[in-house]
């Protein structure tokens, strides 16, 4: 009998290097929200962190010359901008001042599942029975995460519930952003992504002054780094990758994250999670493995 062999689509090597240095640049982003958390409130930080990548971007998108999105890009820009850029930014900021930085990463990279989930909901993608599947082992590892770090106590539990509520804003960025590349060059619709999330967080103004003017050097300048590397570099590498492939895949590309941060969390901040924490960790990303996997092929 002959075999058949079909080709492998062509990877697109350099969405694979724009992916891989987005990966790096957010695993950093968790310690370095760790380190400034002590001395900046979750909105400060995160206006901080916007204002720097705005200044980053919008100077290289006036270099650039590209002009205005199209009037098509607008509501995916919006909604990211809003969800991701300002809201998620927030919130994680705030869980990672209730949990270590390697707990957070581990919580939050159940985005690609919200993501799969959105997908079936507002594009008709269906919720295949995989999905399903992986939701609940995802579920039941933030629930052993949870417990692992409560201690009878109730912060614990609610930086947990954050990390999770940050998993759903930037898996709706994602689902928002997507569209809005069909229309926009990824500089564009990152640049004004950023814009948005700026003016969103702009309330926080008043303690971002007063606290700057506190803080040691050092948290500033993780500040400044949040927004030049994992803000304006690395959501502009993830636009350009995300308009070269499926959110499901680009989703799958943050397994590695949560590895990352805790090697640099324990390496920078001295941070063990727990072997509780670290199995509830590895049950969410066991979840997100299971919903993103591909049936056996007879």
């Amino acid at each position: 009998m002959e075999q058949t062999i079909t080709a492998e689509p062509q990877v697109d090597r350099r969405a694979l290097v724009a992916a891989g240095v987005t990966v790096v640049l957010w695993a950093s982003a968790f310690v370095a929200i760790r380190s400034a958390a002590p001395y900046f409130s979750p909105g400060a930080l995160a206006l901080g962190r916007l204002l720097a990548g705005s200044v980053v971007l919008g100077t290289i998108w006036l270099v650039r010359r590209e002009g205005l999105p199209p009037r098509a890009a607008w509501p995916g820009i919006l909604g990211s901008g809003i969800l991701w850029f300002g809201l998620y930014m927030v919130v994680l900021n705030w869980g990672e001042q209730e949990v270590d930085a390697g707990t957070a990463a581990m919580v939050v990279n159940v985005g690609p599942i919200m993501i799969a989930l959105l997908g079936g909901w507002l594009l008709g993608e269906g919720f295949p029975p995989r999905l399903m599947s992986g939701m609940a082992v995802s579920f039941l590892g933030a629930v052993v995460v949870g417990v692992s770090m409560s201690d009878g106590g109730r912060a614990s539990v609610v930086g947990v519930l954050l990390c999770l509520l940050a998993a759903v804003t930037y898996a709706g960025g994602v689902v928002c952003q997507k569209p809005a590349l069909r229309h926009g060059s990824a500089l564009q619709v990152t640049t004004f992504g950023c814009f948005v999330g700026t003016a969103a967080c702009l309330p926080f103004a008043g303690q971002l002054v007063s606290q700057m003017t506190d803080a040691p050097l050092s948290a500033t300048l993780n500040v400044l780094y949040l927004g030049v590397f994992p803000t304006a570099l690395a959501f502009t590498t993830w636009a350009y990758a995300l308009a070269r492939t499926t959110a499901g895949k680009m989703g799958a590309t943050t397994y590695v994250v949560p590895t990352m941060v805790v090697l640099m969390a324990w390496m920078v901040l001295g941070e063990i999670p727990g072997w509780l924490t670290l199995a509830g960790g590895l049950l969410c990303l066991a979840g997100v493995a299971v919903s993103r996997g591909r049936p056996a092929r007879a």
